[in-house]
């Protein structure tokens, strides 16, 4: 009886593991289904945009006329004439250097013309009445010239002991005041004048850039492709846009060779002066990107210094695309390989996925991704 017993509690208890058994395998199975079961992601459709943005170059600002302003004899600074930043005229003294001495010069070389003068008209009537030869008078008359000759110059030094601006423009720092001694080899100019009411702006592109530059613009002569280039922007040192635009007026063609770079030079209008000499900022150099590729940055993800994307194919099975960037503007990626324009990617969520995963597409506008879409400046 015993034994009956026994069968029987073994027979139930393999039941049981069975029962289990078989429960837990149903369990498992359900929830695999349940993990293989597609998920929704966000899809957008890749199209084509006219974006523009532009590439900045560092530049240095100066006045479109710069004259040092430096003394062309050798004095004290009697009286400066002028103040900082004062606006002046062509021809206008702006400092006055001692002549005192130079005057007293000018007396003596005077005496000397009326001396000369003297024996020039002394002997005139004695070469008429033949007393003496024409030689003697020729003499007195290269002596009058001689003399004449001093005293011009002295009095030419006279007159550059007043240093009058050559240019129309604004006076600069005045670096030597009254007492200052000075002279023609001074190292240091008493100041500057410079015309402002235009400004140029100094800069320069790598080899590489400018190459890529030139080759992309139009026109048959090097003369054609500068007029062509469209008018370029100019951000101030404080971050600000500057209001007027500005043109390239000049491109130096060569390379410098200690810098590699190539030189550019653009002008701006400067009515307010705002800009003056030694100012600096960043030339913006517009470039339009006409029905391009574009893909929003945060539908990428980084692979090995790749820029990669995930594309939905055939049975809506997502796979692994790099793309190539041509371009960097705002919240977009200007693409210039990789995709094109009717190909679906997943827009949020990629690295939650892996390639070769099957998704449940839930398509959503391009531009509730990529707006807003603002002209920036790399």
């Amino acid at each position: 009886m015993r034994k009956i017993k026994t069968y029987i509690g073994l027979a139930a208890g393999i039941l049981m593991l069975i029962s289990c058994g078989n429960e837990g395998e149903k369990s498992q199975q359900a929830a695999s289904a349940q993990a293989q079961q597609a998920q929704p992601y966000p899809v957008i459709e890749i199209t084509t945009k006219t974006v523009e943005g532009s590439t900045s170059y560092p530049a240095n600002i100066e006045g479109i006329v710069n004259s040092e302003i430096r003394a062309k004899v050798s004095g004290y600074i009697n009286k400066v004439m002028v103040d900082e930043g004062e606006k002046v005229k062509k021809g206008q003294i702006l400092f006055k250097l001692e002549t005192q001495s130079l005057n007293q010069d000018a007396q003596a070389a005077k005496a000397n013309v009326n001396a000369a003068q003297v024996e020039v008209n002394k002997l005139k009537p004695l070469v008429e009445k033949d007393i003496i030869s024409e030689v003697q008078l020729e003499t007195a008359k290269a002596k009058l010239e001689q003399a004449k000759s001093s005293y011009n110059s002295i009095a030419a030094n006279i007159g550059y002991a007043n240093i009058k601006s050559p240019v129309d423009g604004y006076v600069g720092a005045i670096n030597l005041r009254e007492g200052a001694l000075v002279s023609p080899t001074s190292q240091e100019p008493l100041t500057t004048v410079s015309n402002i009411s235009k400004v140029y702006a100094y800069f320069s592109m790598n080899e590489t850039d400018y190459l890529n530059f030139i080759q992309n613009k139009e026109g048959e002569s090097f003369e054609e492709i500068i007029k062509n280039i469209p008018n370029v922007k100019l951000r101030l040192a404080n971050g600000a846009m500057y209001k007027q635009e500005g043109k390239i007026e000049t491109i130096n063609s060569q390379v410098n060779n200690n810098t590699g770079t190539v030189s550019f030079r653009a002008v701006f209008d400067n009515p307010s002066r705002i800009l003056t000499n030694g100012n600096s900022g960043s030339v913006l150099i517009p470039e339009v990107y006409k029905d391009a590729v574009v893909v929003p940055q945060s539908a990428t993800f980084e692979q090995q210094g790749s820029i990669m994307v995930m594309k939905v194919q055939e049975g809506n099975k997502v796979t692994s695309a790099a793309i190539k960037i041509k371009d960097e503007i705002g919240n977009l990626y200007i693409v210039e390989s990789g995709i094109k324009k009717g190909e679906k990617i997943v827009a949020k969520g990629i690295t939650k996925i892996r390639p070769g995963t099957e998704i449940k597409p839930q398509p959503i506008p391009f531009d509730s991704i990529a707006e807003p879409i603002e002209k920036v400046f790399k």
